[in-house]
């Protein structure tokens, strides 16, 4: 199965709008590729993709001699290019389209590359990414919000830059890096589970004797039939421009994981559905199923989608870097406290946006993290925040320079003289962490495997603009007519916002009954339920958030709402009416036949 990557942002797509010769040199490239058809491909809020194939076949008519002439040639116009027209009201939508108002537009997102896919039969077709939105404008899909989200936050965090004297950088972006889990299991035992092939996980079993006790799953050998099915995956995935880097067994029996090299977020999000995409089509021709349920089974690790978010430069500069000395990097302090801060504020929407029926199930057990949103930094940030906090020298930490290990921290003697000393990292890892630090990072994750990570992305961008921009004008009034803040400046306005944020900052165990009793303590909410958490789009002051900064309008915000709410509700009714189909149609059957072969043997 071939498949080739074709352009590149930035490059040949933005190009066509100024210089036609070069739309039309993607054209003839793509048909001469092989390709048959093109689709707009967009995000609806189903948490999959969408496509409809149109080709490029028409009918040239021409009049010569009098004699009308009628050719079959390929053809691709600006405008087909450019836009769509899906059926709107077919899709989750809210209420905001109708079967008599249902028209919708697809519009090309020129941030994204094109790639081409092989069809059968020796065809191909051009995929072109698209965003989704109403007759009227309103966002009707995952990404639009993503792009809006990235803007704002770009300008809050390029103004911020700007005030430091950082002349240069022109865009700010958030990057993404997404950890697929799943499971895979034989498709011939899947067939035989209604439940699995309705609902995504068992309803009725007993756990095997043996499944994850040992720990001997985690980092094993991958087996080979599966080892054949990701490597094949990861290849046609390359093909296609999606950067895997990472495979690995999980925690569970038959759960495994894989990762990709970060990319800008919105990039990031496409190709986390591309992977998703991939690998059911290539577990197929394995005769596998892959499940990308949070909990398929009972008893044994869920999973996730662990969502790796940090902010970049287009100077390249990753904006959470602390660096060997923290405690100077003012730029880094004040990014820190900025996402600290928006995390503390609006928690309720980061909950909001990981919650499904399916992702209830996981949340809180098996490695995990709880529904009580707070975040990890491990003991030398907390110490360097501590320390500007309380206005004190921070505290002596090892800083190593070695020659193949540059990371501060405290140096590793293991005490073999064969083995070399490592440089430890600054932060350990709290897996029960909903939003941990991670060296240069934070890793979000609660998010739901089988869930698109748009959302997530969104809120988290809506909620650090917001307090990059609160921060940016506490700096401005603090430095008064001085043309740059000094450091006292930065530090003063760092510690009034290490203090506001403190709460939210957690380096134990969220496991622990005791941090369900501390939470409640700090003011800290634990959302136990759905429809608790969806209502945090509509709270005040998060909707205020999102409103304000042109992320959603009202209409889009409470059609989301509402499109949560259904979906939640509907999973949970089709979960129990399976069942109920199970047990009439097979349970009860199953022990009537039993009592009567019992009965019978008296």
């Amino acid at each position: 199965m071939e498949h080739k990557s074709t352009t590149s942002p930035g490059q040949e797509q933005r190009a066509f709008l100024d210089h036609k010769p070069s739309f039309y040199s993607l054209t003839s490239r793509e048909t001469l590729s092989g390709a048959t058809h093109f689709t707009h491909w967009f995000q609806p809020q189903t948490g999959t993709t969408a496509e409809k194939h149109d080709c490029f076949l028409t009918m040239k008519t021409v009049f010569s001699g009098g004699i009308e002439e009628t050719t079959a040639i390929d053809a691709f116009s600006g405008s087909q290019l450019l836009q769509s027209e899906p059926d709107a009201s077919s899709f989750p939508n809210g209420g905001m389209r109708t079967t008599f108002e249902a028209r919708g537009y697809t519009i090309w997102d020129t941030t994204s590359p094109m790639f081409l896919r092989k069809g059968p039969h020796g065809t191909s077709i051009l995929y072109i990414p698209s965003v989704f939105i109403s007759y009227n404008g309103e966002a009707l899909d995952e990404k639009t919000i993503l792009l809006r989200s990235s803007e704002v936050l770009s300008s809050a965090a390029v103004k911020l830059l700007g005030l430091l004297g950082d002349t240069e950088s022109k865009r700010v972006y958030a990057t993404l890096g997404t950890e697929q889990e799943f499971f895979l299991i034989d498709r011939s035992l899947y067939n035989l589970r209604p439940d699995l092939k309705i609902t995504g996980r068992t309803l009725l079993g007993v756990a095997p004797p043996k499944h994850q006790q040992l720990e001997d799953h985690y980092f094993g050998q991958i087996p080979s039939r599966v080892l054949a099915a990701l490597s094949e995956c990861e290849l046609d995935l390359y093909k296609l421009g999606v950067p895997i880097k990472t495979r690995h067994n999980e925690v569970a029996p038959n759960q495994f994981e894989m990762a990709p090299i970060f990319e800008e977020a919105s990039v990031a999000v496409d190709h986390n559905l591309l992977t998703m995409e991939t690998l059911h089509q290539v577990a197929h021709r394995h005769k596998l199923k892959v499940l990308f349920h949070e909990k398929p089974f009972k008893g044994v690790n869920g999973s996730g989608k662990h969502c790796n978010w940090a902010l970049s430069t287009d100077q390249g500069d990753n904006l959470l870097d602390p660096t060997l000395k923290p405690e100077t990097n003012y730029r880094f302090l004040l990014f820190l406290i900025a996402t600290l801060d928006a995390v503390h504020k609006h928690a309720g929407l980061l909950r909001a946006s990981i919650a499904s029926a399916s992702n209830e199930h996981r949340l809180g057990a098996n490695e995990a993290p709880p529904g009580i949103v707070s975040a990890f930094l491990g003991d030398h940030l907390n110490e360097v925040l501590n320390s500007i906090e309380e206005n004190r020298s921070v505290r002596n930490f090892s800083q190593p320079h070695l020659q193949t290990v540059k990371v501060g921290g405290t140096v590793l003697d293991v005490k073999v003289s064969t083995l070399p000393t490592i440089a430890r990292d600054l932060t350990d890892r709290n897996r029960t962490s909903p939003f941990a630090f991670t060296g240069n990072k934070f890793e979000f994750r609660a998010a739901g495997s089988k869930q698109s990570p748009s959302l997530p992305i969104v809120l988290l961008n809506a909620a650090v603009a917001a307090s990059i921009t609160e921060i940016t004008e506490a700096l401005i009034k603090q430095k008064g007519t001085k043309a740059e803040p000094s450091v006292d400046d930065i530090l003063a306005v760092v510690r009034v916002y290490i203090t506001r944020s403190k709460n939210i900052r957690f380096e134990g165990n969220n496991y622990s009954d005791e941090w369900v009793k501390e939470a409640e303590k700090r003011g800290l909410l634990n959302i136990r339920s759905c429809p608790v958490a969806f209502r945090q789009l509509l709270e005040a002051k998060n909707a205020a958030l999102l409103t304000s900064l042109g992320i959603f309008t009202e209409g889009e915000l409470k059609s989301r709402f509402h499109i949560l709410m259904e979906k939640y509700a509907k999973d949970l009714l089709i979960e129990a009416n399976t069942l109920k189909t199970m047990v009439l149609q097979g349970v009860i059957p199953a022990a009537f036949s039993y009592r009567k072969d019992l009965t019978e043997s008296l």
